[in-house]
């Protein structure tokens, strides 16, 4: 039975037929045949290996296995906690994942509404495979690039500024222009692949708002603000979500190949120091709880965002 409102504004029950699950599923089996690979990829290499955070309390030894190694509780957590790197690790990862969230995620949503301006198809797809192809390209490459521009032998940008005013500045070196570095790699690479959501979402707004707005005198900027933007609000709120539970993972990759022995005050991130400790020096246990708490931290940031969404009146992931 469903209640629905009658013509007098009353609740009218209606009875409505339910289909079995079991036959729904039958006749939708092609729709979950094909959901299947990605079912399988998650529950293989993001759910299984969840079971082996119960090394994390305890004092884990390869040779013993997991049954019998012997178990601690949260005695790692208690030591990570007053740990002085802990600090350190918190506020380098904070910092990083805060620029990212100001500077990085609004580019893919100005790079969309820039385009979707463009009148000349062919200009804009040029733009559009341009902005791409960084997406592509290897963080090693993207690193290699980075040294080659900054260094301060023969870096082109060096040689620049030394040509302006007489000095070099040491960018890969000095930790004051690590982390803006690492946004600025970020922007490059990654803008041009994230801006395809937005644009996709830009193609369903209906074009005869914008004829109504152009026949009220409305300009381009009063038109996207009041037009485009909020036609396309409910997707900024959902990538907006998806990436507060992304900014812990700050990219060990890219910040493991731009750290050096001169920035490491600032590079030093929670995935970098789950490698070195875990990799490097074989503790197993107490980098399995670094890990964990990182990633409690990112689920209760996700739902907390998705609850204050909801209570402002927006649509969430849930």
């Amino acid at each position: 039975m469903a209640k629905v409102k009658g013509a007098a504004g009353a609740l009218v029950s209606v009875s409505v037929d339910r289909e079995p699950l079991l036959k729904y599923m039958v006749r939708h089996r092609w729709m979950y045949l094909l959901m299947l690979p990605g079912v399988f990829y998650f529950i293989i290499f993001k759910y299984v290996p969840m079971a082996g955070l119960v090394i994390s309390f305890q004092n884990y030894s390869p040779f013993l296995g997991i049954a019998k190694s012997e178990w601690v509780g949260a005695e790692h957590f208690k030591t990570f906690f007053m740990n002085p790197d802990f600090q350190m690790l918190f506020v380098n990862t904070f910092s990083i994942a805060l620029l990212n969230l100001v500077f990085f995620f609004p580019m893919p949503i100005i790079l969309a509404l820039l385009l979707n301006e463009m009148k000349n198809k062919l200009v804009k797809k040029s733009i559009q495979t341009m902005i791409y192809i960084p997406h592509f390209i290897s963080m090693v490459i993207v690193a290699s690039l980075t040294f080659t521009l900054l260094n301060t032998e023969n870096g082109a940008v060096n040689q620049i500024i030394f040509a302006m005013t007489g000095r070099k500045l040491e960018f890969l070196s000095d930790p004051k222009y690590f982390r803006f570095i690492i946004v600025i790699q970020n922007i490059w690479k990654e803008t041009g692949w994230g801006m395809i959501i937005f644009l996709a979402a830009l193609a369903g707004v209906d074009t005869q708002l914008y004829e109504a707005a152009q026949v009220d005198g409305a300009g381009k900027l009063k038109q996207m603000w009041h037009i485009t933007l909020p036609a396309i609000k409910s997707t900024i709120i959902i990538m907006l979500i998806l990436k507060v539970g992304t900014l812990l993972n700050t990219g060990f990759e890219q910040i493991f190949l731009m750290k050096n022995s001169l920035n490491s005050s600032v590079a030093e991130v929670f995935d970098t120091y789950v490698y070195t400790l875990g990799i490097a020096q074989g503790a197993f246990s107490y980098s399995t709880a670094v890990g964990l708490f990182k990633s409690v931290v990112a689920t209760v940031m996700v739902l907390s965002t998705n609850w204050i969404c909801k209570k402002c009146g927006e649509t969430g992931l849930y």
